[in-house]
């Protein structure tokens, strides 16, 4: 078998001797290419020319979410085919690591190394589907490029709670999650739009839901980790079927206490819920306009301000060693 490392050096949770290690692991298993990322966007090129290859069987990701969804983007640049396209393999080196978690791959780095090699005996491994985000025909938007997500976007109030952390982060600090929750509560003190949603969401042969001031798209579950604790946004999500949203119409003081609560509760079981939320499962196309522009992000990921946003979820897009 021959393999693309694509090595993010910047990952959170391993040490340069951590990932040589990993890399002697893998190497000794399998011919193995290691490229170490140099800008933002690199890991994207390195997926694009392993997709492109006619000789690469396997990419293996080293690194956080974000070194994970320039893979795949890279990857599926000419989109799903995952008969002919190399199949991705992750080994978590970022603070939080949804998408390899969420397969059951171990969150220590060298844990993964070893799962992934014992599936790479077994031939083990899963096709699962994604989510695809593109600018909406006919809006200021619509020319904004397509691109895919591994667990989760979101337009509103999550992706400006992100762009506060990565400013935070472009000044030195490191991604921790009290950082993450002092800027949900920045961003909730200074949240404009928290009592008056200027999100609608619009479903195909369906009522709008309109006022949201809080939306987020779920490829599977849970939609996080506060530490080990999994939070279930949308507890019925899954690699599986389509796309799940979950849509808040009031951010009130009491209204986020009562969510966040419900958040930190959550389980496969039963995530938020409540007069003003709204849960939808399983759904293939949908769109998000606002009536005003709105952070959005993507994989935890901050991508700018948009107004309109069209999601598809994609079922069977991409195999993963597991």
């Amino acid at each position: 078998m021959r393999a693309l490392l694509v090595v993010n050096p910047a990952a959170t949770t391993t040490s340069a001797r951590t990932r040589d290690v990993l890399i002697h692991a893998l190497a000794s298993e399998m011919k193995i290419e290691a490229v170490t990322t140099e800008y933002r966007g690199h890991a994207r090129d390195l997926g694009r020319r392993a997709a492109d290859s006619d000789d690469i069987d396997l990419v293996v990701a080293l690194g956080g979410d974000g070194t994970v969804n320039e893979v795949v983007n890279g990857l599926l640049h000419r989109g799903p085919d995952p008969e002919g396209l190399p199949s991705l393999a992750v080994v978590p080196g970022g603070s939080t690591n949804v998408f390899a978690r969420a397969l059951g791959i171990p969150n220590d780095a060298v844990e993964a190394t070893g799962a992934i090699l014992d599936a790479l005996a077994d031939r083990s491994e899963r096709t699962v589907g994604l989510g695809l985000a593109t600018g909406t025909p006919g809006t200021a938007d619509e020319a904004v490029p397509e691109r895919w997500f591994t667990f989760c976007a979101g337009l509103g109030f999550d992706a400006g709670v992100l762009g506060r952390v990565e400013q935070k982060r472009e000044r030195g600090k490191r991604s921790t999650h009290p950082l993450y929750v002092r800027q949900v509560i920045r961003q909730f003190l200074e949240e404009p739009h928290r009592r008056n949603g200027l999100i609608t969401l619009d479903v195909p042969g369906q009522e709008p839901v309109t006022d949201l001031a809080l939306s987020i798209i779920c490829n599977t579950a849970p939609w996080t980790y506060l530490g080990n604790r999994p939070m279930y946004a949308a507890p019925k999500a899954s690699f599986d079927t389509g796309l799940d949203v979950l849509g808040l119409k009031r951010l009130t003081t009491a209204a986020v206490a009562r969510y966040a609560t419900q958040l930190l509760t959550s389980s496969p079981e039963r995530g938020p819920h409540g007069k003003h939320a709204v849960s939808l499962h399983d759904l293939t196309d949908f769109t998000l306009h606002s009536k005003a522009p709105l952070p959005f992000q993507m994989d935890g990921d901050h991508l700018g301000l948009r107004r309109s946003v069209t999601f598809t979820g994609v079922r069977r897009a991409l195999r993963v060693i597991v």
